[in-house]
């Protein structure tokens, strides 16, 4: 009787997660069906390469003294863990670190989704006066007189270092950081013992009562549209607004994925929440009144138990293999 009634619920959920796209119920890629580095292209072999030791090396910072692993740690999904990172000379930089998890899934980049291409965001940090205050043609010198790296620009590009070279390398290596092997994704693919009850009632809370999918849906939990959730009623960070100087878009920001979201506090894009409950008490107030606020944010209740299970569940979109992969790091 019990099989029965788990298969309901399973099929229940399978069903929704239909409703709310096919993608969300989209095989994962996994790490098993990956194609070997000896049967990826040559040219691309070398592009990841180049582009993984110049993601962990500082000369990309004006001092030397930072590099793009400083606020994307491979432990905590490739964020940093501070409320707001911190650049060269300790400046302080205005938003909470991104996660990388799954960054090649994406269509807009930064927080509020001003960037097009993950190419063209890895220009910013080196540009920004409180992330590395460097100017890009000074960040090529110095790759291109570093012999091993302009031999692996030669090798990945048949080209001597370049912006473009520069840009692409470390987007290509970007592009490798997938995560689709968490509790969730096991318990997708048919190991039902994967989640544990409390993370199987939180999914139902998750997909079926709450409805968090219209917002946080598809195989990486996020519609990545933009949005407001009332965390404030007036704001210090205008968002989107700075890019499009229209009022509409003040405080807009971009959904994130809840991939490996419980290493990847704290929370929102000033860091100001601390702990996935307090996330979720945030939601079940409603948020502050605010014009953009999507109309989804509306106040719910939840019991201690209920938040626990929730918590639970958002805990099982950890993958453990991707915080731990040593194919994401450099051993020097």
């Amino acid at each position: 009787m019990k099989a029965v009634v788990y298969f309901g619920f399973f099929v229940g959920v399978a069903l929704l997660l239909m409703r709310c796209g096919s993608a969300a119920m989209s095989e994962p890629i996994g790490a098993t069906n990956r194609p070997l580095m000896s049967e990826v292209d040559s040219t691309e072999f070398y592009r990841v390469k180049l582009g993984k030791h110049l993601f962990y090396d500082p000369i990309l910072s004006r001092d030397s003294t930072i590099s793009c692993a400083t606020c994307h740690v491979q432990e905590l999904a490739f964020t940093d863990g501070l409320p707001k990172s911190v650049g060269i000379r300790n400046r302080m930089v205005t938003r909470n670190s991104p996660t990388l998890t799954n960054v090649g899934n994406r269509t807009m980049f930064l927080l509020d989704g001003v960037n097009p291409s993950l190419e063209s965001q890895v220009g910013v940090p080196i540009q920004e006066h409180n992330e590395f205050d460097f100017h890009v043609l000074l960040v090529i010198d110095r790759i291109a007189n570093n012999p091993t790296y302009a031999g692996w620009a030669r090798k990945g590009y048949n080209s001597e270092v370049t912006e473009f070279v520069l840009k692409n390398s470390i987007a290509s290596f970007e592009r490798t950081l997938i995560s689709d092997n968490s509790p969730y994704d096991k318990f997708i693919d048919g190991n039902y013992a994967a989640l544990d009850n409390g993370q199987k009632k939180g999914m139902e809370l998750f997909f079926e009562t709450l409805n968090c999918t219209e917002c946080h849906s598809g195989p990486d939990f996020t519609e990545e549209r933009l949005t407001n959730n009332g965390l404030y009623e007036v704001y210090a960070d205008s968002g989107r607004m700075r890019l499009t100087e229209t009022e509409a878009d003040r405080a807009i920001f971009k959904v994130p994925t809840l991939r490996n979201i419980a290493v990847t506090g704290p929370y929102m894009h000033d860091g100001s929440i601390e702990t996935l409950e307090e996330v979720i008490k945030h939601y079940e107030s409603g948020g502050h009144p605010h014009p953009g606020k999507g109309k989804e944010i509306v106040p719910f209740e939840l019991t201690s138990e209920e938040r626990s299970n929730l918590v639970r569940f958002l805990e099982a979109l950890t993958d453990n293999d991707f915080l731990t992969n040593p194919a994401f790091r450099v051993d020097y």
